[in-house]
């Protein structure tokens, strides 16, 4: 699903350049959960960043479900983000003068889904997320574990092939965080791939794969005994 090779990648700073992706060398296979984790200045905003499209690396490769991502105008990198990709986001993104339902429904409007089609499609994945009797409802009438999952809806609601979540319980109570995290492991066994920036070990461990990145190098990959989320819950 996910290809990427001996990528790398550098910020100007000034008269300075910062190296930060320094020859990464990552795959994921279809249907994975995997985390990724690391100290600030690690690489992993970065690393998401080219993955999620809002970035390009310098050298290396990247492919995704078989297509190269590269020299993408931002018309492209954005039909692509649309085809492929779902954001979940720590802050949770969500507009707030738009209803619940808009705010799922949204990505399927910029698809050129008729507005019938993608209110009902919306309604369906606020439901999956446990929330249909909030459809109605503005974020701001939302706990922060609802808005979370209003986001989640609102990245699956676009079918896509991968999921990437960037610390989608940073902002989360213990019990929150583990509730969110319990839907995300259902929606994994589903089949769906997803990767998860994290920098809360807990977290980590309710993936079935967890990736170290220190200083821009990849450290430690290896798949790990996962924990079930609801036991916690």
């Amino acid at each position: 699903m996910i290809e990427i090779k001996d990528l790398h990648k550098s910020y100007k700073t000034g008269n300075n350049s910062l190296h930060v992706l320094k020859g990464i060398n990552f795959n994921v296979a279809e249907g994975e959960l995997v985390s990724i984790m690391g100290s600030s200045g690690s690489g992993k905003s970065t690393l998401l960043n080219i993955l999620g499209m809002l970035d390009e690396a310098d050298s290396g490769t990247y492919t995704l479900d078989g297509v190269p991502i590269k020299n993408l105008n931002e018309k492209i990198a954005a039909r692509y983000r649309n085809k492929f990709l779902g954001f979940i986001f720590q802050s949770f993104n969500l507009i707030n003068y738009k209803t619940a339902l808009d705010n799922v429904a949204l990505p399927l409007y910029y698809q050129g889904m008729k507005r019938k089609e993608r209110i009902e499609r919306a309604m369906a994945y606020l439901e999956k997320v446990g929330l249909g009797p909030w459809a109605q409802h503005h974020p701001n009438e939302l706990s922060g574990g609802q808005k979370q999952r209003v986001a989640i809806a609102r990245a699956l609601a676009s079918d896509p092939k991968v999921l990437l979540a960037d610390e989608p319980t940073g902002a989360l109570d213990t019990k929150t965080s583990y509730e969110v995290m319990d839907l995300i492991q259902k929606i994994n066994e589903e089949g769906r791939t997803i990767l998860i920036v994290t920098h809360e070990h807990d977290i980590a461990e309710m993936t079935k794969r967890i990736v170290n990145l220190k200083d821009g190098v990849i450290i430690d990959d290896k798949k790990v005994d996962q924990v079930k989320a609801l036991q916690y819950v």
